[in-house]
């Protein structure tokens, strides 16, 4: 058994179900309209995903969000009933969580686009916590930059009062941009967030709290604010594979552009780029991972667990 298998291992009150017991919860009324041109601009660097594992495993996820959402709508007429006056909705927080290389950009774009078909045609917004990050010189001032990615990387105070104004219903928010490409945040760029029914907001620690975030235990802190969470899992061998598949592409690809952070290792020969990648995996994906990543995965609503090319193999529900 791995590190990583034996620090938190899925169990109770967790419901476990194979693909094809998942795919009967499909509603009839949900149909899968999405085309194979969409569903690639759904899919980020590297990954896979078929229309069939759409119909089978994120349409009847969809259905089970939507009734989420709906029930919330209940909740607040009880409430509104009680107090004798209307109260106007907050926005429907969903949470994606998991490791660097498991998939969760695409996961956060595809229910993005399936919630939109929602027969009530909410308006969704999606951000990632990326944008939360401190920029590189604050990290190189304070000589933490190995550490990007973990909670002492991240502006939590500003992220946590950016949901907090979403959740009062604030219009017009600003959330910084990231660049993966120059591995920092974009001066001056900013992507809008303004008053969405449903927001969607992907990130390595949207599930950790004051325990991660010291400077904020017996406070407020991120899951919060979170009215849905799903945590995308894999084995660590497979998301290291993934992580070094995906440098390799890169290097071929993104990191011929002068401006990228990686460009140093745009010429380097294969093998050598897989032991650097390798390197990068054990000394900050893997130490994040073991620290502070899997330890949350408990707390999730839903837990995707991914096997082979992708592919989901087990689904486990909260109960």
């Amino acid at each position: 058994m791995s590190q990583t298998d034996s620090i938190s291992t899925i169990s109770s009150p967790f419901v476990k179900f194979t693909p094809a017991v998942w795919a009967s919860f499909k509603h009839e009324d949900e149909k899968l309209t999405m085309t194979e041109e969409e569903l690639s601009h759904c899919l980020a660097f590297n990954d896979k995903l078929s229309l069939e594992d759409v119909k089978n495993i994120y349409l009847p996820l969809s259905s089970l969000l939507r009734m989420y959402f709906l029930s919330r709508h209940d909740r607040l007429s009880v409430i509104e009933k009680f107090l004798g006056s209307p109260m106007e909705s907050a926005p429907f927080i969903i949470s994606i969580s998991g490791s660097v290389s498991v998939g969760k950009t695409t996961t956060a774009k595809l229910l993005c686009e399936l919630i939109k078909q929602w027969p009530c045609r909410p308006k969704v917004s999606l951000i990632t916590t990326d944008g939360f990050l401190y920029p590189n010189a604050y990290l190189e001032e304070r000589m933490i930059l190995g550490r990007k990615g973990f909670p002492v990387s991240y502006n939590s105070k500003k992220l946590i009062s950016f949901l907090l104004d979403v959740k009062e219903g604030k219009s017009n928010l600003k959330v910084p941009v990231y660049s993966h490409l120059t591995y920092d945040i974009v001066p001056d760029a900013y992507t809008i967030v303004d008053r969405p029914n449903v927001l969607i907001i992907e990130g390595v620690n949207v599930l950790q709290d004051a325990t991660e975030y010291p400077e904020f235990r017996k406070k407020a802190f991120i899951s919060d604010y979170i009215d849905y969470s799903i945590y995308v899992d894999a084995e660590e061998k497979l998301l290291m594979k993934w992580y070094i598949d995906r440098f390799l592409k890169l290097k071929d690809e993104a990191f011929n552009d002068p401006h990228s952070y990686f460009h140093k290792y745009a010429d380097l020969p294969d093998e050598n780029a897989k032991s650097i990648a390798k390197l990068i995996w054990e000394a900050v994906n893997h130490a994040n991972l073991v620290e502070n990543i899997l330890p949350c995965r408990n707390r999730a609503h839903l837990i995707l667990k991914k096997g082979e090319e992708h592919h989901i193999e087990e689904i486990y529900l909260r109960k």
